[in-house]
């Protein structure tokens, strides 16, 4: 039987080794933590328990659908619930919205609130929907770097309509072009964060992603995110996968211009194939120094990273949810510092996660688990010490302006993860959540390929290659990397 190596058990890495197990290989999977995972992972902090990583749950089917390769069924493993209300967001002057996951009821309570018409709105809406229709084939679902992709009808169908997927213009022209009330721009503008990119330069045709949220809908796996990758790894045990914890890959073995397998910092591993769901720069960096760099991928600009607070709160809030935006007075200033000054803005847009709303034993009773983020730039050498110091105080001050609160008195514990933390525990250079930025109209096309065109048996996944960051992109690297490799 055929064997495979994966490195790194992130959500890719697990997914990528239950694919394979699924087509007859024997995985074993390198991971250097102690746990699987990768940005999946959790914290228990004196009483109160933090997702650290990705905390919005889409399309859950991609979930669902490796439990269904082995016939077993997923809520043996895995449960989880659909959201009523997707988010709720605060602008300071007052105004509040709680964004509905039915469509037809967000268009009218969005139309009432920002002053739009409905029409415009499921206009908008609806050309979403078709934006994700004529492209999920090609940019999701399909490897880009292989010609018989470009042969199918699919892509056909997606080029003769090109005129409509806005690649030519940004995501905030759209937006602007589209609604009167500067609230909603920035409303439907803050989706450019969801592939860690800027809604000034990123592409329209990312207006596609509010769709995934009002389509599939927005979830919440029972036990918290965390269980996402514990139920996987779960499945991927229990079919046979091993997993090799605290070992660290030290390189990837390349005979011939062919993979042949890995060497950790324990032993060597012979394969038939190799797969690296670790983020692509480091994976040349390191693993692959003495191979053929591919130059412009590896410089490509890096996405957004995070400085994330998790605070236990000793009351609860009623006005708030599971998901809620605290949105900055100037949007387009905070998005010039992240990427053009790699700094932090003085009046930054706040994102509150609260698992305790749907899963109470995530707190004691009467508190709150709050995981309190601000997009940031990656790691480029800046102090950092100095900058958590300011943006705590400026995270304070604008959470105690929109919900009248003196909030520091109710932080009963804290613990703080940054993007020097980040590339750290994850290996993500510069700590950026999503590899490389969308910040153009070439960008998917620019991504690294999900396999080597230089090294025979070498195979990529998870969010710094295609088709990009978060956690359906990363299933979907797997089930492209599944498709790619020979079948026995």
């Amino acid at each position: 039987m055929p064997n495979a190596i994966v490195i790194g058990a992130g959500i890719g890495g697990i997914a990528t080794a239950l694919r394979l197990k699924k087509i007859g290989y024997e995985v074993t999977v390198l991971e250097a933590n102690s746990y699987p995972g990768g940005k999946l992972h959790t914290k228990d902090v004196n009483g109160y328990r933090f997702d650290l990583g990705p905390s919005l749950f889409t399309m859950p089917h991609l979930v669902d659908e490796l439990f269904q390769l082995f016939e077993v069924e997923p809520q043996s493993f895995f449960q989880y619930s659909k959201k009523n209300v997707i988010c709720n967001y605060f602008w300071e002057d007052g105004t509040t919205f709680s964004a509905n996951g039915n469509s037809d009821v967000f268009i009218k309570e969005a139309a009432k609130t920002f002053g739009e018409s409905e029409t415009h709105l499921k206009d908008y809406i609806t050309g979403n929907a078709k934006k994700y229709d004529l492209t999920a084939a090609l940019f999701l679902e399909k490897s880009l770097h292989k010609v018989n992709t470009y042969l199918s009808s699919d892509t056909v169908k997606a080029i003769l309509q090109i005129g409509k997927l806005d690649v030519d213009t940004t995501l905030n022209t759209i937006n602007e072009k589209t609604f009167q009330s500067r609230k909603l721009v920035q409303l439907f503008n803050r989706f450019a964060t969801y592939n860690g990119s800027s809604p000034y330069q990123t592409p329209g045709i990312m207006s596609m992603i509010p769709h995934l949220e009002m389509h599939y809908g927005t979830f919440f796996p029972k036990g918290g995110m965390v269980q996402i990758s514990k139920s996987l790894y779960e499945l991927a045990v229990r079919q046979g996968v091993i997993f090799k914890f605290n070992e660290r890959v030290q390189h990837i073995k390349v005979e011939d211009k062919k993979a042949v397998g890995a060497v950790s910092d324990k032993r060597d591993y012979m394969a038939d194939i190799t797969v690296s769901n670790m983020d692509i720069f480091p994976t040349y960096k390191n693993l692959l120094q003495d191979q053929p760099h591919p130059t412009k991928v590896l410089e490509q600009e890096r996405s957004s990273s995070a400085l994330i607070f998790y605070w236990g709160i000793s009351r609860e809030f009623p006005e708030l949810d599971l998901h809620n935006i605290l949105f900055s007075e100037n949007y387009k200033e905070e998005f010039s510092a992240i990427f053009n000054d790699r700094t932090i803005y003085n009046d930054p847009t706040i994102y509150i996660n609260i698992t305790s709303k749907e899963e109470h034993g995530d707190a004691p009773a009467g508190h709150e688990n709050w995981f309190v983020m601000i997009n940031v730039p990656g790691n480029y050498g800046q102090d950092w010490e100095q900058l958590k110091t300011a943006a705590r105080e400026w995270i304070i001050s604008k959470i105690n302006s929109v919900l009248g609160v003196d909030l520091e008195g109710l932080i009963t514990t804290e613990h703080i993860l940054d993007p020097i933390g980040i590339e750290r525990d994850t290996s993500s250079y510069r700590g950026a959540l999503y590899g490389a930025a969308s910040n153009s109209k070439f960008a998917a096309f620019l991504r690294h390929p999900n396999f080597s065109n230089s090294i025979k048996n070498l195979y990529f996944c998870g969010g710094s290659v295609h088709p990009g960051g978060g956690i359906p992109l990363c299933l979907l690297s797997a089930k492209i990397v599944g498709d790619l490799v020979p079948k026995f």
